[in-house]
């Protein structure tokens, strides 16, 4: 279990770098790009290919450790099985919603004959 909330957290972490980092690059309409000197990592190019090799990583990152807590999770669950049926019998004796014992159905009553008068069933 604790393998399980350790890669969870990584997830977490991973998944906000990469939100980070997608906004940002520049897009077509401007974007959040990162200003600074010409030379350098920072520049216009030097930004760009860095965040974009920081995107391909961060989403290989992602994609892997979707795979690794599937595993984990599937794992930690141990049933090999499928489960064909449901079981759908009530093992209380109370009602679940109202949190007392269900009322007695008291008998319906027949219906009535029908009448040789057709006025006698239409309605008012």
């Amino acid at each position: 279990m604790s393998l399980f909330l350790f890669l969870t957290v990584v997830q977490a972490i991973v998944a906000a770098a990469l939100v980070v980092v997608i906004l940002m690059q520049r897009s077509e309409g401007g974007g959040l790009g990162i200003g600074g000197s010409p030379n350098g990592m920072m520049s216009a190019r030097g930004a760009a290919d860095f965040l974009t090799r920081s995107t391909k990583w961060l989403a290989v990152a992602f994609v892997a450790l979707s795979i690794v807590l599937a595993a984990v999770a599937v794992d930690a669950t141990g049933s090999d099985e499928i489960t064909s049926t449901i079981d759908r019998t009530v093992t209380s004796e109370q009602d679940p919603l109202a949190g007392t014992a269900p009322a007695e159905s008291a008998p319906v009553a027949a219906p009535a004959a029908p009448s040789d008068d057709p006025l006698a069933d239409a309605p008012n």
